[in-house]
């Protein structure tokens, strides 16, 4: 459902994961979910750099685990890249918001 949330949002904005989306932070829960999203959004799987994963250094960090990863990984982006913060959680609720570097 989550990659389903992204692409349909990506859609809706008129960019797709595969072209245009430099990076994902995506909620830490389970490293095969992520690896599981990250296919389906990118048609094979993400790289360490796409997708970066943070559950080895902080486990489970339930929704924030998507704010921490942005904020571990996002440093190197250069100005127009564009990125995809998604958390999701019980009730099948998901939230995701579109980033980009201006500067």
């Amino acid at each position: 459902m989550a990659a389903e949330h992204i692409s349909s949002q990506q859609a809706s904005l008129g960019f797709s994961a595969s072209r245009d989306v430099r990076r994902f932070w995506l909620h830490q829960a389970n490293l095969a979910m992520n690896q599981l999203i990250g296919r389906r959004l990118l048609g094979r799987d993400a790289s360490a750099d796409e997708a970066p994963v943070i559950l080895d250094e902080f486990a489970n960090t339930a929704s924030a685990g998507s704010i921490i990863a942005f904020h571990r990984h996002s440093r190197d982006l250069k100005a127009g890249d564009l990125g995809v913060i998604c958390s999701f959680g019980a009730g099948y609720s998901i939230g995701s918001l579109v980033v980009k570097k201006t500067a």
